[in-house]
């Protein structure tokens, strides 16, 4: 069964009972929710409580709904064991003035069967619990049917088990009577280290100044109205507060009418958790404290300035530059001479020395690049440290170191990542020009046309040197066709070279820029998923742990 179903079932479908129910779920459910959102950032020992009421809701209200937990506790002398026996009409917890009477808590059960489980949950041992009823009372003892009440070991024993016990039980019980004497109602351990911290428990929270059948009715008056403002003091105004004695007068009618309306309107266990969620959140409200206002607290100027950082240790202005080379020195390959570009063609370009490839690759092999330096590592620190200064200032502790711890996180990836970044980048090298391949047509047609003057001219001296009639051919001018045919074509493809080589520089440069864009688009995302989207993720679990804290509000 869900914990909402158990705290539904945990009290009557009547009055605004349901509406009680339906809003500790959600404050309960808030509390879960701000837990799972802070966990990996908060340290434990902060969230222990919250933990704890979390489970101790659960755990309450799946043992029984028909049963109040009610506490005696009180110190050595103050009468609680006496109150016990006279609740219950029974000598069921020993009476004793010695320093410790028991370690233990006695348990008397009345009306309905079926505390077992609930007493195991407090812990209390089988010898030490008693049932009320038999068929002897009739109807005397029917207004208390599922009571619990607990006489609790002395808060403040000389043994420390026995106040470990009583603190324990403080925590698990529905609803508290302290049990004060005359003598001691203003002891300074009960209100400090006691009633004090009971302010978030008020609405199950009873004081009683017991054994004031010793005092007169003005006495008791006065020491009653003397204890009220001790509880004011406490923060526990309002608290009821009133006299009570085993014996004699006023006797036990009160506090035995506010038993009866606890265990009638059966809402002193929701109270109780209540109150508990309520101290929880009281104590991790400081955690949550600052409203960022759901903005992005990460500004893109920072971004840019890690993104430059990183584009430095990748080896970027490298890479742009050898993509400006590559270009010239693949567009010379294409747009020369065709003897030229077959000389060129035996070296390498720069972007394949480095193991670039002109085109993305399905899985990139390593670069090489050289390695970052000590500089530009550091840059690389100091700029994710400025991400992760700027996104958690002015967060409450212990967030923004949780921001800066998420800001390095993944720092031992971002180098294979930025190789791989750079790899993987499209320069745009892979497909030659349009206007490359007309140049490298023009240049083949004049390098041809200086190729078929240069025959003829070779054929004509060969021709000469055997004695053969002379091959003479047409004349341009003065000059023959032959020498017009190879000076032209020389001449002819040096212009070419001339005219191009201002648009092959600018056309470097844009591959250049272009380059340099890709580049610091794929290192921008690997500064967002490396750096960024920790930290980010860190914000987001701090804006979900303070909403969740605001639903497990009042």
């Amino acid at each position: 069964m869900s914990l909402v179903e158990r705290i539904k079932q945990a009290i009557p479908r009547q009055g605004g009972g349901s509406a009680d129910a339906d809003r500790l779920v959600a404050r309960v459910d808030g509390l879960r929710r701000f837990v799972r959102a802070a966990e990996e950032h908060v340290p434990e020992e902060q969230l222990v409580t919250a933990r704890t009421v979390i489970d101790r809701a659960g755990e309450r209200l799946a043992l029984s709904r028909a049963h109040t937990v009610v506490a005696l506790a009180g110190a050595t002398g103050s009468g609680k064991s006496s109150l016990f026996n006279a609740i219950s009409k029974f000598q069921l917890s020993r009476v004793g003035v010695r320093r410790p009477t028991t370690g233990v808590a006695h348990a008397c059960v009345w009306g309905p069967a079926g505390a077992g489980p609930l007493l195991d949950w407090l812990g209390v041992p089988p010898s030490r619990r008693f049932n009320r009823e038999s068929a002897l009372d009739g109807e005397d003892e029917a207004a208390l049917r599922g009571l619990v009440l607990l006489d609790l070991p002395d808060f403040d024993s000389i043994e420390a088990q026995h106040r470990m016990e009583v603190d324990r039980l403080l925590r698990l019980v529905d609803l508290v009577v302290w049990v004060l004497d005359p003598q001691k109602y203003a002891d300074r351990v009960v209100h400090q280290q006691y009633l004090a911290n009971f302010q978030r428990h008020r609405d199950v929270t009873v004081v009683v100044l017991n054994q004031a059948d010793r005092l007169n009715r003005a006495d008791s008056q006065r020491l009653v109205a003397d204890l009220q403002r001790l509880l004011e003091a406490d923060g526990l105004g309002g608290v009821p507060a009133f006299a009570t004695s085993a014996k004699g007068q006023p006797g036990l009618a009160t506090l035995r009418a506010t038993l009866e309306r606890a265990v009638a309107d059966r809402q002193s266990s929701l109270r109780r958790l209540a109150g508990d969620v309520s101290e929880a959140v009281a104590g991790l409200e400081p955690i949550v404290a600052v409203d960022t206002g759901g903005g992005e607290r990460i500004s893109r100027d920072t971004v840019d300035r890690l993104a430059g950082s990183l584009s430095a240790a990748a080896g970027v202005p490298i890479v742009v530059e050898a993509t400006e080379r590559t270009y010239r020195h693949r567009a010379t390959g294409s747009l020369g001479w065709p003897v030229a570009r077959w000389i060129r063609r035996l070296r390498p370009d720069p972007l394949r020395r480095l193991h670039l490839p002109s085109k993305p690759l399905p899985t990139p092999s390593a670069t090489s690049l050289p390695e970052s330096t000590a500089a530009q590592k550091a840059a690389v620190t100091l700029a994710s440290r400025e991400v992760a200064q700027h996104a958690g200032a002015g967060l409450p502790e212990p967030w923004p170191e949780a921001v800066m711890k998420a800001s390095r996180s993944r720092v031992d990836d971002v180098p294979d990542a930025l190789d791989v970044a750079v790899a993987s980048a499209d320069l745009g090298m892979a497909r030659k020009p349009v206007w490359w391949r007309l140049v490298g047509a023009l240049q083949w047609l004049g390098a041809a046309t200086a190729l078929a003057g240069l025959v003829w001219l070779a054929v004509r001296a060969v021709f000469a040197f055997l004695g053969l009639p002379n091959l003479d051919g047409p004349q341009v001018g003065r000059l023959p066709l032959a020498t017009v045919l190879l000076g032209g074509g020389l001449l002819f493809g040096l212009l070419l070279a001339v005219v191009v080589r201002p648009v092959v520089g600018i056309a470097a440069r844009r591959a250049r820029s272009r380059a340099e864009r890709r580049l610091r688009d794929a290192i921008a995302e690997v500064a967002a998923t490396h750096i960024v989207a920790p930290v980010r993720e860190v914000l987001r679990s701090y804006d979900d742990a303070r909403e969740a804290l605001r639903a497990a509000r009042d």
